[in-house]
């Protein structure tokens, strides 16, 4: 009998070890550590991670993984899950063109947790990211444009096989275990863009993780599935996908090119909004440095991006800052305003102001006619005096061709850090993170001292 895909992915993740990995790899796995945890701690204190909290410690007790940035360990599964909500939240997190989602958050979380709870370290953890990371793109590169216009989510809806893989590599499972737990995956696999712009965005990527943990740690004790789950007549394709043949996620696995981590990158936010929204800003922000322009001289905006590139931003009109970080209207309506989108911007407040309120219907958007990439956004400054402005965005800050710095990101993970009222010193856990030292995953969260204000979480 044949190999199936899941034994063959099992083969393949067997033979990700730290030892096989590339320095390149290991160290775009480090950062996306540092800035999912930057993306958490800033978001510790948003409603849906309180409320996450509150119902992890009331279902789960002591255990053996940190809530990040709290002193207090839970299970394993439940640490997961609530880190998986804080690190998403607040949509800033990384994502990549092939999975047309987050990789990160979908996967550190769990393996974080699973780490500390295996007395693990970084290299582990950096190994198994990239065995999760090739997995999750390559459906992606394969089923991704139409499974994603169809309404799935696919951070959650990808991404729960990709962490699967990873947690079964962070524990070692051999081939046949490794595909058991895929096809527990299949059987967990969700996530609905309906969802975006309400708390269950995020708690569909923190599912996604701890699902993943529970596929993993099911299959070690022997807990079996089918290992056909992804091709067979009534499995993950078929379910999922529209028609494609994803047996081609096989096509070089394993083999001697670049891995997917280094071919397709990550894309690190530089604004704590959907990403669908980072061109335009980017070419607002330029034109408004540029020009002195507010939003008091603009008469309209229009924005034409490539095809189902908005299909994400499902709010026109929002009201709340979580329905803000899904509006075009509102970036826009808050760059030509303030002159930056940072974490301030998603108060409702922000979004509710009189100014921004009145603005927002003076911004048009459409897609474009052809394929999804090469992405762009074409932006259309009308100005009362009866000026024009214009500028396209194709290569976005952030982006593979324009990454941000090391430098960049610690920044980023600082602004995070001071954002949740945290008394880590952020460069010192930065630099344990990016050091290419080993070190064990709880030693590094062990920086992250609770300052009062985290202690006084509820």
């Amino acid at each position: 009998m044949s190999e199936t895909l899941s034994e063959r992915i099992g083969a393949f993740s067997e033979g990700i070890t730290p030892k096989t990995i590339t320095p390149t790899e290991a160290h775009m796995a480090r950062r996306a550590l540092l800035d999912t945890l930057a993306c958490a701690l800033g978001g510790l204190h948003e409603g849906p991670v309180q409320a996450a909290l509150r119902y992890a410690r009331a279902s789960s007790g002591p255990g053996r993984a940190r809530v990040w940035g709290l002193a207090e360990r839970l299970g394993i599964e439940q640490a997961a899950f609530v880190n998986g909500i804080a690190g998403h939240v607040l949509d800033y997190d990384d994502v990549t063109g092939p999975l047309r989602g987050h990789p990160s958050v979908a996967m550190l979380p769990a393996l974080c947790a699973l780490a500390e709870a295996e007395g693990l370290g970084l290299d582990a953890v950096a190994a198994a990211y990239v065995a999760g990371f090739e997995i999750m793109g390559r459906i992606g590169e394969i089923i991704g444009d139409e499974h994603y216009a169809k309404g799935f989510h696919a951070t959650a809806s990808i991404g729960t096989l990709g962490a699967t893989v990873a947690c079964a590599n962070l524990l070692g499972l051999d081939a046949m275990k490794t595909a058991d737990a895929i096809g527990l995956a299949v059987a967990q696999a969700a996530g609905s863009r309906e969802n975006f712009g309400t708390d269950a965005k995020s708690f569909q990527a923190a599912h996604a993780n701890r699902a993943a943990l529970q596929c993993a740690l099911l299959a070690r004790e022997g807990f079996d599935s089918a290992h056909a789950a992804l091709e067979g007549d009534r499995g993950y394709a078929r379910l999922y996908g529209a028609g494609e043949d994803i047996s081609k996620l096989l096509d070089g696995l394993g083999g001697n090119e670049p891995r997917l981590l280094v071919r397709a990158q990550l894309e690190v936010k530089k604004y704590p909004m959907c990403y669908a929204t980072h061109r335009t800003l980017d070419g607002l922000l330029d034109l408004k440095a540029e020009t002195g322009i507010g939003v008091e001289d603009v008469a309209a905006v229009e924005v034409e991006g490539s095809a189902r590139a908005f299909q994400p931003l499902l709010h026109d009109r929002p009201q709340t800052g979580l329905e803000g970080k899904f509006s075009l209207q509102y970036a826009v309506a808050a760059a030509l305003t303030d002159g930056r989108v940072g974490l301030p911007s998603f108060e409702d407040e922000a979004v509710q102001r009189p100014v921004i309120q009145a603005f927002m219907p003076k911004v048009v958007k459409r897609e474009g006619q052809g394929s999804l990439n090469p992405r762009y956004a074409d932006i259309t400054v009308r100005m009362k005096n009866g000026s024009t402005l214009h500028r396209r965005v194709e290569e976005l800050r952030g982006g593979p061709t324009m990454p941000l710095t090391d430098a960049e990101l610690v920044t980023k993970f600082a602004d995070c850090v001071a954002h949740a009222g945290l008394g880590a010193d952020a460069a010192t856990v930065a630099a344990a993170i990016l050091d290419p030292a080993d070190r064990p995953v709880s030693a590094v969260l062990d920086l992250l001292t609770p300052g009062p204000r985290a202690v006084a979480a509820e």
